[in-house]
């Protein structure tokens, strides 16, 4: 599969008007619309309705990752805001589910607002209370360049991921142009998340309720969990005039082996959310390196179109990648993707896709386009044209080509 020419951006540049971004999420989850895009036909109905499209065959994949509160907010003596949120984590493990368990200092890559009003030599403290005690957080800055923060904690009987659900702030997505609000703390989570360590939802997944997973697994659809912890350059609009030179960036994911194993038996594979799509892709790739003696699960944006061809089926990589994690004696795969999803990209893995509209001249726009074709631009004009709600808190929709 060779590199694909440069895909044209202002053709998913479309206008998106103000009045159709949903600010806020319905109260209920599952009565949102959705979208059924199949065979080349368009239908409409509400995502309640999920068990009713789906074949009983069906392998649905979630992404279990759970959003921190990782905007953390400091104020300094002059009386100056200091807003840190977290990004990446450095020492001491780059590994975001061990990270969020360590109850010493930890450092973090981090975009920091006010950061010129910050000294090196400051450090910033906040208190606040827990089960009526009080707690301190403490950040310094360790590395200027590369906005490393170290933050450290009076009471060690809290881990990271406490003190920061204890003093964070959800991270709504840029777009929505507010600040956060009670409700958000759960409506922006999935009623499956796990895996904290996200710093934004996997938003596909907000419509599902338990009533809805419950019809689902009635009817015969497998449900099956894997983790990418979702990154803030999910908003990252493309800037470079040729998409291909985009700075894609770099997630963390993690699939178990009873996923794999599913994976190398089951038919039909779709994927809720983009994020989702991203992971099972990127797994196929990681068996490819695999079955080429390549053990480091570490999938480069533009790998998949540099390979050569005549390459495996899904089940030969994941019948493969079921015997390596024998011989190895690991039940978890873990890597980083910044695999580039773009028109002209062969899927290897899945056969469908829940997911909600997205931000013009964005990366998944581009994924979107690569999944369904030109069909996107009658998808997308249909769900503007029927009062459909568009992005993170948006309606759904499901796409089977």
């Amino acid at each position: 599969m060779a590199i694909p020419p440069a895909p044209d951006l202002k053709a998913i540049n479309y206008s998106l008007p103000d009045e159709k971004i949903a600010k806020y999420p319905l109260a209920q989850r599952d009565q949102s619309k959705l979208l059924t895009y199949s065979g080349g036909n368009i239908s409409d109905t509400q995502f309640k309705n999920l068990s009713e499209i789906l074949d009983a065959n069906t392998s649905l994949f979630f992404n279990n990752t759970k959003v921190i509160p990782a905007r953390l907010f400091f104020q300094k003596e002059t009386g100056a805001q200091i807003e840190i949120f977290l990004l990446n984590p450095v020492s001491p493990t780059h590994i975001i589910s061990l990270m969020m368990e360590e109850t010493g200092a930890v450092v973090w890559e981090c975009m920091v607002g006010n950061f010129k009003k910050w000294k090196d030599d400051t450090i910033l403290a906040r208190k606040f209370e827990h089960n009526g005690s009080s707690v301190e957080l403490r950040a310094k800055i360790v590395d200027r360049e590369q906005k490393q923060i170290e933050f450290s904690w009076s009471d060690k009987s809290h881990s990271f991921a406490e003190i920061v659900e204890l003093s964070g702030k959800v991270p709504l997505p840029p777009y929505l142009n507010r600040t956060d609000e009670p409700e958000d703390k759960e409506r922006y989570q999935t009623v499956y998340s796990k895996q904290e360590g996200a710093v934004a939802a996997p938003t596909a997944g907000l419509h599902f309720t338990d009533q809805v997973l419950s019809d689902l697994e009635q009817k015969g659809v497998s449900l099956n969990y894997l983790t990418l912890h979702v990154s803030a350059g999910t908003f990252q609009p493309i800037k470079a005039s040729d998409a291909r030179e985009h700075n894609m960036h770099s997630e963390q994911v993690e699939v178990n082996r009873s996923t794999v194993e599913l994976l190398s038996k089951t038919e039909r594979v779709v994927a809720v959310g983009t994020t989702s799509m991203r992971t099972l892709e990127s797994l196929y790739w990681f068996g490819v390196r695999l079955m080429n003696g390549n053990e480091d699960f570490s999938i480069q944006k533009l790998e998949p179109y540099e390979t050569e061809e005549n390459l495996p089926s899904r089940k030969e990589v994941f019948v493969f990648m079921l015997n390596w994690m024998d011989e190895n004696n690991t039940s978890i795969v873990t890597g980083k993707t910044e695999i580039f999803i773009m028109p002209g990209y062969q899927f290897r893995v899945c056969n469908g896709l829940i997911t909600n509209f997205h931000q013009p001249g964005s990366t998944l726009m581009l994924l979107v386009w690569a999944f369904i074709g030109e069909n996107w631009k009658r998808v997308y004009k249909h769900a503007l044209s029927n009062d459909y709600r568009f992005l993170s808190y948006g309606d759904s929709s499901i796409l089977l080509p």
